[in-house]
Formats: C-alpha cells, structure tokens, sequence
C-alpha cells in the first residue's frame, strides 16, 4: 500500500482529488514520528508491519513510539502530536481527511 491513497486502487472509494496527496503526507509523517518504514518485511512479528495500525495501538495503550535515537520528553509528545495528526490524515474516507491547509495549522 505504501504512500498511495486507497482511492487510487478501485476508483469505488472516491474520486481523486487534493486529499489523496493529504493521505501521502500523512503516510510520510508517520514514518518520521515512529522512525520506522511504512511495510519493514524484515520485522519478525507480522501484525507490526502495517505502521498506520501499529501506531495507533501504541498511542490507544499509551506506549512509546520506540524512536530510533534520544529524544527528551518534549521530543517525544511532539512525536505523538504527529502521528495522531498524521492518522487523522490517513482515513480510508477522502470526505474525512483534513484539508492540507487544516493539517499544516496543527
């Protein structure tokens, strides 16, 4: 799946507008904030590979993002802040996603 919008597959979820690019950049952000690529086949669990879903159960039980370096505290809220962002840009639903706009203002 990777960076493209789901509504670039069967074209039964929506026409493609200005909020498939909102689905790529949301794509991009999650990987920043977790310092992990979108599908790693090399992890050894599968049910991590998906990262928008491996994100999410972190954020819901209140984990860490497990980063690739140091961050102090404030690094790692700001980590979270963006990915919860980010998820918000990754809905399957072009008509739920943020403008890019709306996205840059938070």
């Amino acid at each position: 799946m990777g960076y493209i919008a789901p509504e670039l597959y069967p074209r039964k979820f929506g026409t493609v507008s200005y909020k498939s690019d909102v689905y790529s950049f949301g794509m991009l952000v999650l990987e920043m904030a977790s310092g992990r690529r979108n599908s790693d086949p090399r992890i050894e669990n599968q049910n991590e590979v998906y990262i928008p879903e491996w994100i999410f159960e972190k954020i819901i039980s209140g984990q860490e993002l497990e980063p690739t370096r140091e961050m102090t505290q404030g690094e790692k809220e700001m980590a979270i802040k963006l990915a919860i962002v980010a998820l918000w840009c990754i809905q399957w639903n072009p008509k739920n996603r943020p403008s890019m706009t709306r996205v840059v203002n938070m």
